[in-house]
């Protein structure tokens, strides 16, 4: 597998790079992982990166976005942080990853009985994990449909505040970064929510807050 250069980075366009995504999940599901010489990868990226695709998701030990797409080294940015919510730092982060180099699709990626959003079910408040979780309280109130048991041992409940507040988060990096908002709107980037389940490995897109012009 070749390392992304400029030149093939410029030739992706954001759909591409959303299909690089999917074959890298279908290859991980089937342990059909690419065979990368890394150290080369290592050499041949240590005078420039460009990644095609940058990847907010949680921290999770289970979810590593480079073993659940089968990227190599210099492939993708990955942005990991429990729950994976967003702050002025990650958006500063995706911008970089867009607009300076050259990444062409952002994706919100959730997971399957995330601690994290577990935490925010209970209301849990912890030192500094408490401002963390508050983040997520929103997706916790938009859930609507689910009037019982409204806590972490409803695993119904946990599933769907995660899959909300991965919409939300897809809403408002629109919302909170004018760059990327300019970016996406020109089809110069896209950006797409989704969610793996840390059983099968299997990663599901949310088409219904896909944005690819």
């Amino acid at each position: 597998m070749k390392t992304l250069t400029q030149e093939m980075q410029a030739a992706i366009t954001p759909t591409m790079a959303l299909e690089l995504l999917k074959d890298g999940n279908k290859r991980f599901i089937n342990n059909l992982k690419i065979n990368r010489n890394l150290l080369q990868q290592a050499n041949e990226t240590s005078d420039g990166q460009h990644p095609f695709a940058v990847i907010l998701s949680c921290i999770d030990s289970r979810t590593s976005a480079e073993l659940i797409f089968d990227q190599g080294l210099g492939d993708i940015f990955s942005v990991r942080i429990a729950g994976n919510i967003i702050n002025e730092d990650i958006l500063g982060s995706m911008e970089f990853a867009c607009k300076v180099a050259g990444s062409k699709i952002i994706v919100v990626l959730g997971h399957t009985k995330c601690g994290a959003v577990k935490g925010a079910c209970d209301h849990v408040e912890m030192g500094n994990l408490t401002a963390l979780l508050s983040k997520l309280q929103p997706a916790v109130y938009d859930e609507k449909t689910v009037t019982e048991n409204r806590n972490s041992g409803n695993e119904e409940f946990v599933e769907k505040v995660s899959t909300i507040n991965v919409k939300r988060t897809v809403h408002a990096i629109m919302e909170r970064s004018p760059i990327l908002k300019e970016m996406i709107e020109n089809g110069e980037c896209g950006i797409i929510g989704g969610n793996h389940n840390i059983t099968t490995g299997e990663v599901s897109f949310y088409d219904d807050v896909l944005i690819i012009n």
